[in-house]
């Protein structure tokens, strides 16, 4: 009788034991899952923070070549102006001095 008793608490002791380790595999699966789900999602919005700054400058830059394009047409139009003030300069000189 007495043996039949410890194969039997030793029956019921493995099979807890293995119940207790089962259990803790599952629930560090769904703990590490949990974290990598986190990481995962704060590595997404990082990624969507920074596509939206690109997107940010890629605007700011179609500005800043708008801006130069309109600076270098207003160049042009001051350097015809200097130039044609130049030559009535000259005619004007050419008179006085000839």
């Amino acid at each position: 009788m007495t043996l039949e008793l410890s194969i039997v608490i030793s029956v019921i002791s493995v099979s807890f034991a293995l119940y207790s380790g089962i259990s803790n595999l599952k629930r560090n699966g769904k703990k590490d899952t949990a974290e990598e789900t986190a990481q995962l999602t704060t590595v997404i919005v990082k990624l969507e923070n920074i596509g939206d700054g690109v997107a940010e400058i890629k605007a700011d830059m179609k500005n800043v070549k708008g801006e130069v394009q309109e600076l270098r047409e207003r160049l042009v139009a001051v350097e015809q102006s200097t130039k044609s003030a130049h030559h009535r300069l000259d005619g004007l000189t050419g008179g006085v001095d000839g």
